[in-house]
This record gives C-alpha cells, sequence and structure tokens, in this order.
C-alpha cells in the first residue's frame, strides 16, 4: 500500500492584509445588523397588525373578496395578509427573509391557509409563464430592488385576464411640505425598514407596467408615520 501525501491547500485569509481583514468583518457586521433588523422588522409588523388591520382591513376586504383559490403573494413578511383571504386558500407566497418564515408558518396555521413557502425574491418567482390567475402585493414595491422588475414578473406568471392586487404606501406630490418631509427622512426611514422609499411613485410605476387595465384608488390614512400618509390601492389586470 503507498501512502501520498500532499501539502495542504494554502490558508487564503493568512496572507489578507489588514485592509482586507478589516473589509471582511465590516461586511459580517453588516449582514448581522441588516439581519437583526429583518428579524426585528418582522416582529414590529406582527406587533402592529391589529393597527393595520383597523387602518387597511376595510380595504383589504374588498379587494381580497372574491380571490381565486390559490394566490400568488409578494412579501407576505409574517402573514398579516392571511386573515383575509378564505380559510383552505392556497398561499403561494414569494418570502426571501427568513427571519419572518416562523411567524408566517404560525400565522397559516391559524387562518386554515395552505401555505406553499417560495424563500426567493420577487424578481425570479420560479412559476411558470400564466399560471396563476391572482397576485397580491401590499406595502412591498416601496422596498424591492427595481418594482418594474418586480412587475414584469407578475405580468409574466398572470394568466391573460389575471389580476394584480395592490395596496402601496407612495411619494406625496411635488411642492407641499410632505414631500419635503419625505425627502428628509428618506435615507434613515430605508435604513430603518428596509430599504423601504417614501418617495417611489408607486401607482405611476404599475400604470405603466403594460397591464391590459388599471384601477387605482388613491388615498391617504391617519397615521403616526405620518410620511407613510399617501397611498394607492386597486387591480390591475393582464
Amino acid at each position: 500500500m503507498t501512502l501520498s501525501w500532499s501539502d495542504p491547500e494554502p490558508d487564503d485569509s493568512l496572507f489578507d492584509s489588514s485592509d482586507d481583514r478589516r473589509s471582511r468583518a465590516a461586511r459580517t457586521r453588516d449582514a448581522g445588523r441588516s439581519s437583526l433588523r429583518g428579524w426585528l422588522n418582522a416582529l414590529g409588523v406582527r406587533a402592529l397588525a391589529g393597527g393595520m388591520h383597523r387602518v387597511y382591513g376595510r380595504r383589504k376586504r374588498a379587494l381580497f373578496a372574491d380571490l381565486p383559490d390559490t394566490v400568488v403573494e409578494i412579501g407576505p413578511g409574517p402573514g398579516t395578509n392571511l386573515r383575509y383571504y378564505r380559510p383552505g386558500t392556497r398561499v403561494i407566497a414569494v418570502e426571501p427573509a427568513p427571519h419572518a418564515h416562523r411567524m408566517l408558518r404560525k400565522a397559516a396555521r391559524k387562518h386554515d391557509i395552505d401555505l406553499d413557502l417560495r424563500p426567493h425574491g420577487a424578481e425570479s418567482m420560479e412559476l411558470d409563464d400564466a399560471s396563476v390567475d391572482a397576485v397580491v402585493a401590499t406595502l412591498v414595491l416601496c422596498s424591492v430592488g427595481d418594482p418594474r422588475e418586480v412587475l414584469a414578473e407578475v405580468r409574466r406568471v398572470l394568466r391573460p385576464g389575471g389580476r394584480f392586487i395592490f395596496l402601496e404606501h407612495v411619494s406625496a406630490d411635488p411642492g407641499t411640505n410632505l414631500h419635503r418631509v419625505q425627502g428628509w427622512l428618506r435615507r434613515p426611514w430605508s435604513w430603518a425598514f428596509e430599504g423601504c422609499e417614501l418617495r417611489r411613485n408607486t401607482g405611476a410605476i404599475i400604470r405603466a407596467a403594460g397591464f391590459d387595465s388599471v384601477d387605482e384608488e388613491r388615498f391617504r390614512v391617519s397615521t403616526s408615520l405620518f410620511p407613510f400618509s399617501p397611498h394607492v390601492a386597486g387591480v390591475a389586470r393582464r
């Protein structure tokens, strides 16, 4: 029997410069902070579920009233929308945030929802073309990297005549005091709420996304989070 020995692979980290090590440590810290923010945000959304129901419940019940037996929901987070689906509804939940998954599964059990969790982003839903009749997004398009890319993916997976149900906060009108406040708060708000853009004109982005029709209501909500006040809600058809 012949034994052969080879030198171990060198550990590149031994040759890293101090700058490289500091950079790697900074990336690790940033990832940890981002994960902590995500976990805290998921807990915060769940804690605010009762208040959000009082603010949005009537509109959500109207928007969700006649949804089909299978629905795709983008970014359901801890599952605050599951109370509005009929018991037994299959919800294909496109949710990339792992810190929300346990709460989402718990909400699905509570509301008798058949949960199909897809832990990836809405930019690539891994669903077949023209395979679903309804996609739902509420308070999600404010924080995705490219809402136009997400909406193109929504159109791709919807069957002809399929519906995109949306409820989103949007930018205030330019020149108003609220628009200026949104500008002042834009960066810290985005940091605190995982990329949420106060000045994103989501209604216009949806109207320009190529849907056959868009029925939209613009409204304001009374909330202590006052820069969050202007909203749009409605249905876009493929």
